[in-house]
């Protein structure tokens, strides 16, 4: 990051990067309870503890609660520090500031908490305001229901908006969670990132592997199944191949990383804070393994090259 910018909020004090949580009960999406179980999934968080990985990113609406309820057993059974970020879901049919802080309620009590670390406002979805859901927050704040006020999938005037909001109550807004990865780079594109960094406002980056394309593990031969296969095909991960042979190169001066760890260190040295998500043991040490190390400038250049020669 560049120099004289504002620190990050202290809840992300020694964070490099999180873990998504969103495969943790989801069985449309991601398969929960086929190919992997709860006792996995405790695994894979003692797992991130172990890594010093111990920031949780969830939601309500992951599994209809189910995210949150395992991530609150688990917590339980650990006695490292924990920190945990979720997020409301401003459905159109809730209408008042009051439906944010009975659904804030709900996820306390699912997580086994009295307190949450972040709490992000999931979409920016009509009617209600922008303002309405900041006084909320600055509610739950005031309260000492929250440590930190989020929101995801702001654009930069509807971030602003409740920057300036919270402001008002002498709150700062602390992140902003938003898609980035090597093949999705809309937000370093159209300035947000840099908006980010100008304001304090830390970006978080979810999918920064690419919902998987960017691990290395898919080809044209072995392409995605399901609703992911859907939407990338054989002929995206033909385009594909050459950025990930780019990666490979390059992972191989780092002490043979993986496609993966080259692809979330990016992330990291672009200024932004990655959550991939992990259903396994493995997937969490590899995710950890992107940590401790950094991408130089010519990396970087090389890395920003190859990607923008893919049409996402």
């Amino acid at each position: 990051m560049e120099e004289n910018l504002p620190e990050r909020h202290p809840v992300f004090a020694g964070v490099e990067m999180g873990t998504g949580t969103w495969a943790w009960g989801d069985k449309l999406f991601w398969g929960y309870g086929k190919g992997y179980s709860e006792d996995d999934l405790a695994a894979v968080f003692d797992a991130c503890i172990s890594s010093d990985l111990n920031l949780f990113d969830t939601a309500e609406v992951y599994g209809q609660g189910i995210s949150e309820s395992l991530i609150g057993k688990f917590i339980k059974k650990t006695q490292k520090p924990v920190r945990v970020a979720t997020k409301f879901m401003p459905y159109p049919w809730r209408f008042w500031r009051g439906s944010l802080l009975s659904a804030l309620k709900g996820s306390l009590k699912r997580l086994g908490l009295e307190r949450v670390d972040l709490y992000q406002i999931h979409q920016a979805l009509p009617p209600v305001s922008v303002d309405t859901w900041m006084d909320a927050m600055s509610e739950a704040y005031q309260k000492g229901l929250i440590g930190a006020v989020g929101v995801s999938n702001y654009d930069q005037m509807m971030m602003l908006r409740a920057f300036v909001c919270l402001a008002r109550e002498g709150i700062p807004l602390a992140s902003n969670q938003v898609e980035y990865s090597l093949i999705n780079r809309k937000v370093e594109k159209n300035g947000l990132l840099k908006l980010c960094q100008e304001r304090g406002i830390t970006l978080i980056a979810y999918s920064p592997l690419g919902m998987g394309l960017l691990s290395g593990k898919y080809t044209v031969e072995n392409p995605m199944k399901g609703l992911r296969g859907g939407r990338f095909g054989r002929d995206y991960m033909r385009k594909l191949q050459p950025m990930l042979q780019v990666m490979r190169n390059i992972g191989g001066e780092h002490e043979n990383r993986s496609p993966a760890q080259v692809a979330l260190n990016w992330v990291i040295c672009k200024g932004a804070l990655p959550i991939p998500g992990a259903k396994t043991t493995s997937q969490a040490e590899q995710n950890a393994g992107a940590l401790g190390w950094r991408l130089s400038e010519d990396e970087m250049a090389k890395l920003d090259e190859a990607s923008d020669r893919i049409n996402y």
